[in-house]
């Protein structure tokens, strides 16, 4: 406290087969910097959450004063989910994912392509605002889910291993409407190496959003 919002890991322009430059500046800069302008203010009026993290405070939603839960859950939301969605891209992402990443999802869904399509139908169908992720369960199950606005799956339990935003802000200039194809072409600017991390160590960032 105060939050801040985390620099982009790469130039705005460097996504561009997937998303434009225009995008990603008016998504980073005013989008996600207004999640954390209106997380900062809604935590002055609850000082005994602010030594805890995003993560942890999302986990423990129920326990932020009621005055200022929804503001927290919606804003706190926005910069944690936005936070992670940075990273999970690269300029040199897309391919496929290797290792005990690859397995589980092979293991889970089939095989990748079927994991994509149903990954691209949860966000297709999620109406209105929101956000698709593939999530761990506290066994370690993999999990397609998809949630409305900003709320994140740490406030159900859930690991997000991944997320793609589909909020019209997070595709319109480009895409229009057509938010399925902005949903296929965002997995080119995937990055599954900060993906197969999160995956491996979801049990330390659970402990860690666990912790008070």
């Amino acid at each position: 406290m105060p939050f801040e919002v985390p620099p982009l890991p790469y130039d705005y322009n460097a996504l561009e087969k997937s998303i434009d430059e225009q995008t990603m500046r008016l998504h980073h800069d005013k989008h996600h910097a207004a999640y954390v302008t209106n997380l900062n203010a809604a935590l002055e009026k609850a000082p005994q959450q602010q030594s805890h993290t995003v993560e942890q405070i999302l986990r423990h939603i129920q326990d932020v004063p009621e005055a200022v839960r929804t503001a927290v859950r919606n804003n706190g939301g926005g910069h944690a989910n936005h936070s992670m969605f940075w990273n999970i891209m690269s300029p040199g992402g897309g391919g496929e994912p290797g290792g005990p990443l690859g397995q589980a999802i092979n293991s889970a869904f089939g095989n990748l392509n079927t994991f994509k399509e149903q990954f691209n139908d949860a966000g297709v169908k999620r109406f209105g605002s929101g956000w698709a992720w593939l999530v761990r369960d506290s066994s370690g199950a993999l999990k397609i889910i998809s949630t409305a606005n900003q709320d994140s799956p740490l406030m159900e339990g859930l690991f997000p291993v991944m997320g793609n935003d589909v909020w019209e802000h997070a595709y319109y200039l480009r895409y229009q409407n057509r938010r399925a194809d902005y949903l296929k072409a965002w997995w080119d600017v995937v990055n599954w190496k900060e993906i197969a991390s999160r995956f491996e160590n979801f049990k330390d960032h659970m402990n860690k959003a666990e912790g008070r």
